[in-house]
This record gives C-alpha cells, structure tokens and sequence, in this order.
C-alpha cells in the first residue's frame, strides 16, 4: 500500500493543469494524519440497513393526503435541532388550523431497492392545535416560533446516521414535513456527508402568508407583493417550519446524492452544517468529507472545519456549486439555545462584526480577496443561468472521465443550471496545488453580466488530497433522480469516489 502521490491523484497530464503556487493549502500540514485504511464499500452498515423493506409513501399527495400552502397553515412543523445523536431526543414542535391530532412518521432516506425511504417509527393520535404565527422582528427581520414541542423521538441507540424527514399528517388529511439528520460522529466512516442546513434557512421564505414571511433575500414589500433586499431579514431562525409542504429549498440534491451513495454501498454518515459550526466534526476521522448540495452560507468555524480536513489529508468533494459564498455566525435563540440563527447583513452594515469579520460574501473579506472561496475549491461562483445548457467536456483522457465514453469537446445535455462555478485567474488559488478542469461550458449570466465559463475542477495538494468541486446544481440530481439521471455523471461520480476511496500510508519523513 503506497502513498498517493499528487501526480497520481490529479492525472498526468499536464496540458489541463492550471497551476502550481507556493505554500500549501490552509489547514494543518499532512503526515501520519494522512494515512487512511482500505475502504468499507459494500460491507458496512449502511449497506446492511438498505436491505430492510422501503417506502415510498411518505409525500405529499400518497394515500389520499393533500399538501399544505402557508396561508392555511394545515399542518407544519420544526424540528428542536438539526442533528441529533443515536440515543438523544428531538422535539418536533407542530401547529394546525384547528385542533385535531395528527400522525408523525420518521422516514430515513435511502436506496432501499429503489423505494428510496424507510418508514422508521411513528408517533400515533399527537394532539395540535392552531399556534401562534410571529411576526418579524422589526429591526432584523427574525421571524422565530416559540410552539411547544408536541412529540419527542427518543432515537433509538442502534439506527444508523442518515438522512431523515418527520412527516406530519393531520386527522382531517394534509401533509408536511420537515428535515433532520441523525449523526454518529463517533464512528470513523469513509465518508462524511454534509448537509447544507444553514442554506436552507437563508432559503426559507416560511410564512408564504401574502405578508409576513421573510429570508436572506427577500420578504414582503406590501400585501401579496414579494419584494427584494430591501425588505429581506438579516437574521433567519430554525424555529419555523420550511415553507408550505416542508421541504427545504434545493433539498432534492442532497437527498438524490444521498441515495446514490447508499446505492453504491459506500461507507457513509451524515452531518449538518451546524456540526462543523459547533465543532462536532472531527474531518481527520474520514477519508472523503462530501458536500452533497448547495452549500453557500458558512461561518468561519464551518470553514475552519473544511481548511483542517484539508490539512489532516480528508479529501473533499463539493456536488454542487455556489458553495462557501457568504459568512455568516451561526448564533443561539432568544433563551440561548445554541445553533438557531444564522445571520448574514450582507451590504448592510454588521453591527456586530466579530473576530471573523462582518457578514459579507467571502471573497470581500481581507486584503486582495485574501478569503475567496476560491482559495479553498478552485473555482468560485460565477453567475445564474435562466435555463440549463450542456456540460462541455474538458480533459476527456483523465481518470474522472474514464468508462463514460466522452472525447473533449462532447456536451452533457442540460446538467449546467441555476448556479454555475468557474475559475477565475483574479482570484486566489488553493496553495502548493496543482488544478485540472475538467469541463469547459459557455452560458449567459441571467443577471445581465455577459457570457461566462462554467468549470467543473479538481485539486491535488503536495500530500495527494483532492478537492472537487462540480460547479452546477444538476450533477447531484444527475445521480438518482429519474428526470436528470445520467449514466455518464454517474460514471465520472464513480471514479472519482474510487480515487479519493484509495488507501493511503503517512509520506516517509
């Protein structure tokens, strides 16, 4: 078993080589930290809890239930934490339009043989009634719901970390959910999964109410009438459901990566981005820390967390784009309960900036955008597109692209959309790394600022630790959901994981 080399882990070619620059990535440097075993794919436990029986019936929509809108409010509700430990408890605090009882069921999603959940347990004939709906706090917009909790799972010791929705089905027939993750940060898995939660919120336009609701980007300007910045929050809560039926904005990437992953056998826990905050995370525990979807508001101690796995040899892979755009501080509720609030002011001044500096994109923090995400991935956002376009292939003779059958030049239909990322030779690169891009794809800027270059990349440090980044919204979805799903991404999605899966020994001193 012989160490990785970074010519080995990149590919040798050096025609799609971008660059080679000084020092080395931030983060602790690499030595015995570096050494990971032969991976676990296929024989794990997350193989064995994907052959239970699945379900599929856990939607909006399935046994005769009918979705929620906000201005009703049927049924809604949030969970007390966005991860939880096996044996802990979670609150999941619910409202209704009138008193009735309702159903919670837990669902963990998975491959499952392609029914792509499990029922896990339920909570039968919980009383609700309706709860009081807040309104924004008038000086930062925060809108944050003090129900009391209505059921409680006690996490049974032996379920394995995942992905999970609680569904909410009300006697008189509507349905909502809402997200949480169960983790098992004490198990040394191959990959650490991370789901973008503190994104979800800055999503979160919950109340869709005609008035009241608000998120990072926008908010009511008059009745019926969404506006813009002006009237958007500068501070959001996870003490509110996600807006309407539950499901949080872009949610359908992580959990279409989430059942490709568990298709393919790999050794696989979950976090949230709030772990990596609140410092749960130890990266050097794994080989591969993945960031499944779109993941574009982190505090410092979450990038902290991503710079050290970086340094102790954990290769990360991000799968979509847009990632690391704004910091934010991820902050504790009214009664001090920690990891409730993520703040962003954005252009508005920061009252309150901190060590870490004002809430502002990352690339407008330090000298010469001395923190670009750039710094980290390799590339960095670069515009939103109205519609999708082609994947433009780059570098087709490299590993990442073996077995697909694609030649440079070969487009993948439709798989560059909503946000793209590209390199930008202005901004910082990652250190002592050289980079290859792997696709080249033109689109225009939807925001009137010209044509632009979609890239997906991939860095290689002096240590052989990669950094992927695939630079659109679609690559996830190509991987399980039926109306993206591409054989090709798969393929490429494959060896990437068998690259970053390989064993590796501490380099000799």
């Amino acid at each position: 078993m012989s160490k990785v080399t970074r010519r080995a882990a990149l590919g040798a070619i050096g025609i799609g080589a971008v660059g080679l620059a000084g020092c080395r990535l931030p983060g602790e440097a690499g030595s015995a930290a570096t050494t990971r075993p032969a991976p676990s794919t296929g024989d794990n436990p997350v193989v064995d809890e994907n052959r239970a029986a699945g379900s599929d019936r856990w939607a909006a929509g399935r046994d005769g239930t009918v979705g929620v809108k906000d201005d009703a409010a049927q049924i809604q509700g949030y969970a007390s934490r966005t991860s939880v430990p096996p044996g802990e408890p979670i609150d999941f605090h619910i409202s209704s339009h009138r008193t009735q009882t309702c159903t919670v069921e837990i669902y963990r999603v998975g491959h499952y043989g392609g029914a792509g959940a499990r029922r896990m347990a339920a909570g039968e004939d919980v009383p609700v009634q309706r709860r009081t709906k807040p309104e924004a706090d008038p000086a930062t917009g925060l809108i944050a719901c003090d129900w009391p909790a209505s059921w409680t799972l006690d996490v049974p010791e032996d379920w394995v970390s995942g992905f999970f929705l609680a569904v909410f089905t009300s006697q008189d027939g509507y349905r909502s959910s809402t997200p949480f993750v169960v983790r098992d940060t004490e198990r040394r898995s191959d990959v650490l999964v991370v789901v973008p939660f503190t994104t979800y919120q800055a999503y979160n336009l919950w109340p869709l109410d005609g008035h009241t609701g608000k998120n990072l980007y926008k908010g009511y300007a008059s009745e019926g009438v969404i506006g813009g910045n002006e009237v958007r929050a500068f501070r959001v809560s996870f003490d509110r459901p996600y807006a309407d039926s539950g499901t949080a904005r872009w949610m359908n990437m992580d959990t279409s990566a989430a059942r490709w992953l568990e298709s393919q056998g790999y050794d696989v826990t979950y976090a949230s981005g709030v772990d990596l905050h609140e410092g749960r995370v130890d990266p050097s525990k794994y080989t591969v820390m993945l960031f499944s979807g779109h993941d574009e508001y982190w505090s410092q101690e979450m990038r902290d967390c991503a710079e050290r796995a970086v340094g102790a040899g954990t290769h990360l892979a991000f799968l979509g784009s847009n990632n690391i755009y704004f910091h934010i501080r991820v902050e504790e509720s009214a009664d001090a309960r920690p990891g409730r609030v993520v703040t962003c002011y954005k252009e508005a001044p920061d009252p309150e900036p901190g060590a870490a500096g004002p809430t502002v994109r990352w690339r407008s923090l330090g000298k010469k955008h001395r923190k670009a995400e750039q710094g980290l991935l390799g590339v960095q956002y670069n515009g939103i597109l109205t519609e999708p376009v082609p994947l433009v292939v780059k570098e087709s003779k490299h590993w990442f692209w073996e077995g697909t059958g694609l030649r440079d030049g070969d487009e993948i239909p439709d798989l560059v959309a909503v946000e793209a990322d590209g390199f930008n030779p202005s901004m910082p690169r990652p250190e002592d790394t050289e980079q290859v891009l792997l696709s080249a794809s033109p689109y225009g800027d939807s925001m009137g600022r010209g044509r632009r270059t979609q890239n997906t990349s991939l860095c290689v440090n002096a240590e052989g630790t990669l950094v992927f980044v695939a630079g659109t919204f679609h690559w996830p979805l190509a991987l399980s959901e039926p109306e993206h799903e591409n054989k090709q991404v798969q393929r490429a999605t494959e060896n990437l994981m068998t690259r970053m899966l390989q064993p590796r020994e501490a380099p000799v001193s």
